[in-house]
């Protein structure tokens, strides 16, 4: 039976649910014409637009998939909240965001795609875009619709399929029905609570470790205990920056960090189609200057407390958690007791064994038979699938530091090859782990109640930013493929188009959920949600940005420019993707390995280093050598001056 607690939950849950149906509902009703379907009618309350793009921007691949990589990597991801805030809020709000509402208005689009084509009298250009986005962002919507589906799952103890059904419909139903209004109504409530539940992890982080400079400070104190796999491409510790440079392995996890992390998603949000609509949605430059401070302070609320809190994790569990049993094998730094520790259990015979050398009933090593320890409560609980890890020894303690999930351990100091027991740290080099670091130091560190303060916060992370992906999935096809291509586009549009719109939703939802099916299936959930941002955020950049720019700032980028310059910077992705970067590269299985792999660094090089230089350069080069656009049009796109005009 359910204890009271666990019905209190789901009352607090279902509360939320229908509250978000109402709003979606609210939004239903206020939903008439095409406009107010796809771009809000273009009068969207500041404050509601900034919490929309915010809450769209950040999903659980941020507060879950980031904030565990900082578990393992360390503090340097906060660089991502900096160009979070200065590139996608300040920089996009103040310099792109006017340009774009008013080149929007005067040419009356509704759409990302439908913006460029517009802009470039192309209906290729539209086609194209409309296309890369209905290809890719199912994928993105995929790893963020498996991250909510997890918390479900392991907070109702329902079976992953079911809570996938049960998570995509209800996302669903309210984007179905209630078009941009409805998500925007939605993403405000969320943004709030996302907001509420990520101010209060970072006031229990600090006061679980004694303070911010005593939290800080533990965790600069286990600089020493990265592990070798993580030493060796440049880890120096959680509070410090990778290895610096360019021409060997120890400088990977730089390039990771930076090329991927924070170039990748740092600048790729500025050409992200889900995002660069809400500019269209207000109706003059004063609601999105009124929209910059909300927006700034909710980034970096949610981001800076992510991270924060996934780095200082690993202080957290070096006092706290599980207890780990293994066999002191070498000592690291015999004045800080730090030591490397070999996991080990106890057999029914009463031996001892590692535990990746027991045979599950499948016959296969630890595959049936799950490495585990003995959690708080008295059970077992997964633990790193690895044999060593290391660890502290101090005041009789053994403290690994670990390659799995996060957990502390208590028991005797002991020599070398003595089993001994000790607590593990939360950084992960098990693949996959990394996504499981922050739900773990949640459900650990933090009062029992804040679980569902903290599920709530997930679920509104994860829907605000699906029921955007979605809409804008369901337009491109719906509005920039299908009615482009029959021609059936009229000046106003028509209420034909918000039924083909809808359709493509489903359509994009439930190949997001076959992909979270299989994923889960083959077990490919690992770091897929980290992984599929920055890929995604990576190839929007390389693909629409130098077009995005020129349409709104260059007068001399022609149509054939931009169309040239998207075909480069995708091509130039996906061939990196598909060729060189690992590990996606040996994921897609075309190759074995990078075709770059004996090449120090350029195999973890982030596609956007490549593929962005080329598309700005070819969008240049081949706009100067073909004919500029019409003058009356550029007219009406610009008006008489590059002079700001009245609002329209």
């Amino acid at each position: 039976m359910l204890g009271q607690v666990a019905i209190f939950d789901i009352l607090v849950v279902l509360l939320y649910l229908f509250v978000t149906a109402y709003l979606g509902w609210l939004g239903y009703r206020g939903t008439k014409t095409t406009t107010d379907y796809l771009v809000a009618g273009r009068k969207a309350h500041p404050f509601i637009m900034s919490l929309s793009y915010g809450a769209t921007f950040i999903s659980t691949s941020a507060i879950v998939g980031f904030g565990g990589v900082a578990g393992v990597f360390g503090m340097s991801l906060l660089w991502l909240t900096f160009c979070n805030i200065f590139i996608g809020i300040f920089i996009a709000f103040i310099f792109l965001g006017e340009p774009t509402r008013k080149l929007g208005h005067r040419l009356d689009a509704h759409t990302f795609p439908e913006l460029l084509g517009r802009r470039f009298q192309s209906r290729t250009i539209q086609v194209f875009a409309g296309a890369v986005i209905a290809l890719f962002m199912p994928l993105y919507g995929a790893a963020v619709l498996i991250g909510g589906t997890e918390f479900i799952s392991t907070a109702f103890e329902m079976d992953y399929n079911a809570a996938l059904l049960l998570f995509a419909t209800i996302v669903a139903t309210y984007v179905f029905f209630g078009g941009l209004k409805g998500v925007m109504y939605t993403d405000a409530l969320q943004g709030v609570i996302m907001f509420v539940g990520m101010a209060v992890l970072l006031v229990f982080t600090y006061t679980r470790l004694g303070g911010v400079v005593e939290g800080h400070q533990t965790l600069t104190d286990l600089a020493d205990l990265a592990p070798p796999t993580l030493t060796a491409i440049g880890h120096e510790g959680w509070t410090s920056m990778p290895d610096f440079g360019f021409g060997a392995t120890q400088h990977n996890l730089w390039w990771i960090v930076i090329s991927t992390i924070v170039m990748g998603v740092g600048i790729g949000v500025l050409a992200q189609p889900q995002l660069a609509v809400r500019f269209m949605t207000v109706k003059s430059k004063r609601e999105l200057n009124r929209a910059v401070g909300v927006g700034g302070v909710f980034i970096l609320a949610m981001t800076g407390v992510a991270f924060t809190s996934g780095a200082l994790s690993n202080a957290y569990f070096t006092e706290h958690g599980p207890i780990f049993q293994g066999r002191v094998i070498k000592t690291v730094n015999a004045e800080k007791g730090h030591v490397l520790l070999q996991l080990l259990r106890r057999g029914e015979d009463g031996a001892w064994r590692d535990v990746l050398k027991e045979t599950g009933a499948d016959g296969k090593p630890g595959s049936a038979l799950e490495p585990v320890a003995a959690g708080p409560d008295g059970r077992w609980v997964p633990v790193a699938k690895t044999t060593n890890t290391l660890g502290v020894v101090r005041e009789g303690n053994v403290i690994p530091a670990v390659l799995d999930k996060a957990a502390p351990y208590l028991g005797e100091a002991v020599g070398p090859n003595q089993v001994a027991q000790g607590r593990s740290i939360s950084v992960v080099v098990a693949k996959g782990v990394s996504d499981q670091i922050i739900p773990t130091y949640i459900t650990t560190a933090l009062p029992k109640w804040f679980g569902l303060v903290f599920l709530l916060t997930l679920l509104a992370a994860a829907m605000s930013t699906l029921s955007s992906q979605f809409h804008t999935v369901g337009t491109a096809v719906g509005r920039d493929v299908f009615e482009s291509l029959v021609n059936r586009r009229g000046a106003g549009g028509t209420d034909r188009t918000i039924y083909v719109v809808r359709i493509a939703i489903l359509v994009g939802l439930v190949l997001a959920v076959v992909i979270g099916y299989y994923a889960k299936k083959e077990q490919f959930v690992v770091s897929i949600i980290a992984r599929a941002t920055a890929i995604f955020f990576g190839l929007c950049a390389s693909t629409f940005l130098p077009a995005f720019l020129g349409g709104i700032f260059f007068r001399r980028m022609t149509s054939a420019g931009a169309l040239s310059s998207m075909l480069v910077g995708f091509l130039a992705s996906a061939f990196w993707l598909v060729f060189v970067k690992t590990p996606e590269c040996t994921v897609i299985g075309l190759v074995k390995a990078s075709i770059l792999a004996n090449a120090p660094n350029w195999p973890v090089v982030d596609p956007l280093f490549i593929g962005l230089p080329l598309s700005a350069l070819t969008a240049v080069v081949v706009s100067f050598l073909t004919r500029p656009c019409d003058g009356k049009h550029l007219l009406r796109c610009f008006g008489r001056s590059r002079e700001s005009a009245p609002a329209a």
